[in-house]
């Protein structure tokens, strides 16, 4: 359903690339609301090695309608070579909140 309130979740390397996102993702419309959650510290396996970094998590707010052109965005302005991108459907939430996002104004 396109009216679908997602939660899409994101990490960034940095403050400075997650508040480029999260000003782009909201200033174009495709995104209601980004929070960013500092030093969340992640451990991963890339490249045949175990690593772990500290990073930023963005908590995305949008629709299913606007998915596509936010992760299209996201991928363009990203810095990672593989963006980690997220979407969780939002089962349940505080109506008159769920419906901001669908239309924020």
């Amino acid at each position: 359903m396109s009216d679908t309130v997602l939660l899409c979740y994101c990490t960034c390397p940095d403050v400075a690339s997650a508040q480029h996102l999260a000003e782009a993702l909201v200033g174009e419309r495709l995104a209601a609301c980004v929070n960013r959650i500092p030093a969340v510290s992640s451990t991963y396996r890339w490249k045949s090695k175990v690593v772990t970094d500290n990073e930023e998590l963005l908590l995305i707010k949008t629709t299913a309608a606007q998915f596509p052109a936010l992760k299209e965005r996201l991928l363009s302005l990203h810095p990672y070579e593989l963006p980690e991108l997220i979407a969780v459907p939002v089962i349940e939430g505080h109506a008159p909140y769920l419906d901001w996002v669908r239309n924020p104004g």
